[in-house]
């Protein structure tokens, strides 16, 4: 019988779930989502590679694409729908494509993983050459993202990938590979567990230290970012308040007469 992927097995830990208290569920799942950052941080030399291609792909004029299934396609959306309120970019820079499209992420459209020719299209239709295009999955053996890394290399653009099982049909499909063996889960197979809270985090690395390499940050803040909402324009008085040492009032004025724009009422002093 075929070894099960590490993302298969059943967890030794688990095996009297049935019969634990909710306490002790909970300590449970506390204890194995703890080691999740150790996992990643195995993994930071094989992130920081990927980064660096993403920072090289944004200055050279290319773009991020992520490509996944499931839990791991819906992260990957959400990663790049959160890139133009942060860091102030073209919502075209940085976009999600999930197997099943956007009804996948509401709703689960599991066959979807299995279909490598809609994986191919999707490749065509999102990404060229000097794109970088990351995919995602869990196990690494969903067809419609190993078919669309495949082509993306083909098309001429960088492949990486975020799994969580080495020598998968994913990983061997990239010049990138980034695996964080999170282990079995304590619901064996749900992938959602600590493999959804490995690829997270690995996305939240990708991309924001990436932004940070290519000069859409100043140091720790978002001088990019879209004041869109009472929050955000607060965020941007203190940022122009702290930078340049005036008062909230001097550093509304500002950012009103920069149109909002953090970076620009900065360099302006």
């Amino acid at each position: 019988m075929t070894e099960l992927p590490g993302t298969e097995r059943r967890n030794p830990k688990a095996a009297g779930l049935a019969r634990m208290s909710t306490l002790e569920i909970l300590e449970l799942m506390n204890a194995e989502d703890a080691t999740v950052p150790v996992a990643v941080h195995a993994a930071l030399p094989d992130i920081a590679r990927a980064t660096d291609a993403i920072a090289a792909a944004f200055t050279a004029g290319g773009r991020l694409r992520y490509v996944g299934a499931g839990t791991s396609g819906r992260l990957g959306v959400l990663d790049a729908s959160e890139a133009p309120p942060t860091f102030g970019v073209d919502p075209d820079l940085v976009h999600g494509a999930i197997a099943g499209g956007d009804v996948a992420l509401r709703t689960s459209v599991e066959g979807a993983e299995d279909d490598p020719l809609t994986g191919e299209r999707e490749i065509v239709r999102i990404a060229r050459p000097g794109d970088v295009v990351v995919g995602l999955s869990a196990s690494g053996s969903a067809r419609y993202v190993v078919a669309a890394m495949k082509a993306a290399r083909a098309l001429g653009a960088v492949t990486a990938c975020v799994t969580c099982v080495r020598g998968s049909a994913l990983a061997d499909a990239v010049e990138l590979p980034i695996v964080v063996e999170v282990g079995p889960e304590i619901i064996a197979g749900s992938s959602r567990l600590k493999a959804g809270t490995a690829t997270k985090l690995v996305l939240n690395m990708l991309s924001t230290a990436a932004m940070v390499r290519s000069g859409r940050t100043k140091g720790d803040l978002m001088i990019d970012l879209r004041p869109t909402n009472a929050k955000l324009r607060s965020r941007a008085i203190r940022m122009v308040r702290d930078e340049l040492g005036v008062d909230e009032d001097a550093a509304r004025e500002k950012l009103e007469a920069s149109g909002w724009s953090v970076r620009r009422a900065i360099d302006a002093r």
